[in-house]
């Protein structure tokens, strides 16, 4: 059976990373977390951050363990059971699938709202030539990116904080607030930071994965969520949680009452950048589980193959990306980012189970965090909106009722 071939450092995994999540989520979920809770959203992020902190040390201890392509699909398999390990493979490939569908529909609707299929279409095809040209050319073009990203946001803060006095606004009252409703913001939260799981799925092509995982994955997580942490207060500070709950674009509001006045493009070609980053790194990782899953007989075996040219898995790549090109012709970015929103959080739900098995000997940090994560995992669940618990679950349950029609001979 090929492999794939260990070619990345420890700051190229740190890169993937914070690539895979600085997108979408950082330009747009302060609208619906505002929403929800109001002024109260800064503590929505941190309970997202807290269960995101947790997950990300199970990820990175198990990925330590076991340094293959697929993630917590080979860690549940080993660790709880194969069933176990399908419903968080399956959870993975739709989560994330629809994930690529959402960042590539949120492209669309920054370029050109007219067009946005069109021009998310596009942005697909354009992600799927530059991953074929193999994970180096990824990772390099993932560091242009950021730094794109990084300096759009760059700008919304400066602007806001240049803004003077009467753009730091005092923070409004004006949205009834409950404890379901900031629950519900830490789970809608979390669509920003899932991502640093692309560190874990890429354990088969890591150099020294048992070292360069668990010192990647917190530090990737650390980073991203100091700038969350800085963009929400400054986004607080400077306009009313009113205003940003029902704003479509909250960043470009922020740039609007600070002293860059005006220049609200940057923030939409910023955010569209940062969009393509995050697609051009989740649209491998979802590729690497359907490997896993092919592997072992899951899915169908010819997804297995790797390019013996290009050490890379592209029967696999093609398929996803016809998949997300799919759902970007039939969803709207409300349906996908529902559809993936359950099936993520039963994906770390089963990461933190998994990690509960690990031996004393094979622990890198305390066993309680895994029961955060898992517990957390759980509440973010059922706080999110009725429509997307519904969507997500239904959707799970075709991929588990599919797999008991494959011969228990043939599943590995």
């Amino acid at each position: 059976m090929a492999e794939l071939r260990r070619r990345l450092g420890r700051s190229d995994a740190v890169i993937v990373g914070v690539g895979s999540m600085i997108g979408a989520g950082v330009f747009s979920v302060w609208g619906p977390a505002a929403e929800a809770a109001g002024g109260y959203l800064l503590i929505g992020l941190l309970i997202a951050g807290i269960v995101a902190v947790a997950n990300a040390t199970s990820s990175a201890q198990l990925a330590a363990q076991h340094p293959e392509s697929g993630g917590t699909y080979v860690y549940a398999r080993l660790r709880l059971s194969p069933f176990w390990g399908h419903v968080a493979g399956w959870g993975f490939v739709v989560g994330k699938t629809a994930s690529c569908a959402a960042m590539a529909l949120t492209i669309g609707a920054y370029v050109w709202p007219d067009q946005a299929r069109s021009v998310a279409t596009v942005a697909v095809c354009a992600i799927l030539a530059i991953n074929l040209g193999g994970l180096e050319r990824t990772v390099a073009v993932t560091r242009v990116l950021l730094v794109v990203a990084g300096t759009t946001l760059g700008i919304v803060v400066l602007g806001a904080l240049l803004g003077g006095d009467d753009s730091m606004m005092v923070v409004a009252t004006d949205i009834d607030v409950t404890p379901i409703g900031v629950l519900r913001s830490a789970g809608l939260t979390f669509f920003a930071f899932a991502g640093y799981a692309r560190i874990a799925t890429l354990g088969e092509e890591v150099r020294e994965p048992t070292s360069t995982i668990p010192w990647a994955v917190p530090r990737a997580l650390g980073a991203v969520l100091v700038v969350y942490l800085i963009v929400a207060a400054t986004a607080l500070a400077s306009v009313p949680a009113g205003a940003l709950a029902t704003s479509e674009a909250p960043l470009a509001l922020v740039v609007d009452v600070g002293r860059f006045s005006g220049f609200g493009w940057i923030v939409d070609i910023g955010a569209a950048v940062a969009c393509l980053g995050v697609l051009l790194n989740l649209i491998p990782g979802v590729s690497r589980t359907t490997l896993a899953m092919a592997r072992r007989h899951e899915l169908p075996s010819v997804l297995a193959r790797v390019d013996t040219t290009r050490q890379l898995p592209v029967i696999a790549e093609l398929v996803v990306t016809l998949a997300v090109l799919v759902c970007v012709q039939f969803f709207t970015l409300t349906s996908a980012i529902s559809v993936s929103g359950l099936a993520v959080l039963t994906y770390y739900a089963i990461t933190n189970a998994a990690a509960l098995q690990l031996a004393t000997n094979e622990r890198r940090w305390p066993k309680p965090l895994a029961w955060v994560g898992l517990v957390g995992c759980c509440v973010l669940a059922v706080s999110l909106p009725t429509r997307a618990m519904l969507g997500g679950a239904t959707v799970l349950l075709i991929g588990i009722a599919a797999r008991q029609l494959i011969p228990v001979n043939r599943r590995g």
